[in-house]
């Protein structure tokens, strides 16, 4: 197992992708104009949602590995651990980045309320995997963000900025049940087919000649 590398603030990460720091509390990158970087394992002191366009590698989350592909979104709170093994080798990392620090939500309804998001979780090791409406969803939030940022600090920074970071919650909350509901009906269809299969089986004359159906034979008819 490789370092692990603690970024404790925004800053620190900004500068290691090379980009400007708007705020100390939070960030919006755009990763496909960042420095290339070495894969490494990282533990950050805040919070990071990441928009991955582009797999480059087993993500290790904590100890297991983390189910993503292109165009989903991945989550991480303060502490954990995630990242992939160092090989030498560079790349280009692309996609969005929303980094905001515990501070920023600190006496919020948003900072009350962030252990509601259990996406966070060590527990939930699969990404949400987005359509593409709902990706638009979720870059709309992004791009709120980061105009607030442009715009300059000023009272009302602060709230905008926090109720755009809770929508995006509020929207992934709704797209992961979307997830699931999918993920059961998929699970549903196959489970069906599997009886069939079995049913079919001993319909034949193969209980006899060969014996009960395999684990093998069973995924075979249902390319697994």
């Amino acid at each position: 197992m490789g370092e692990i590398i603690k970024l404790d603030n925004i800053c620190q990460y900004n500068e290691m992708v090379g980009q400007e720091t708007l705020h100390p509390l939070i960030s919006v990158i755009d990763l496909s104009k960042s420095s290339r970087i070495k894969h490494v394992r990282m533990s950050y002191g805040f919070y990071a949602v990441f928009l991955k366009e582009v797999k480059c590698g087993d993500l290790r989350y904590g100890r297991s590995y983390y189910d993503y592909q292109e165009g989903t979104l991945v989550f991480l709170a303060p502490g954990q651990v995630i990242g992939i093994d160092d090989n030498g080798e560079y790349f280009q990392p692309k996609g969005r980045a929303l980094m905001f620090h515990p501070d920023l939500i600190r006496g919020t309804s948003l900072g009350r309320n962030m252990k509601d998001y259990s996406f966070f979780s060590y527990e939930v090791n699969e990404a949400l995997h987005l359509s593409e409406q709902e990706r638009g969803v979720i870059i709309d939030c992004l791009n709120n963000i980061s105009e607030e940022l442009n715009r300059g600090i000023d009272k009302h920074s602060k709230m905008l900025i926090v109720s755009n970071i809770e929508l995006l919650l509020n929207y992934s909350i709704r797209f992961y049940d979307r997830q699931f509901i999918t993920r059961e009906n998929v699970n549903k269809d196959i489970l069906s087919k599997f009886e069939n299969v079995v049913n079919g089986y001993f319909q034949t004359d193969k209980p006899q000649t060969i014996g009960l159906p395999s684990v093998r034979y069973c995924a075979d008819q249902l390319h697994l």
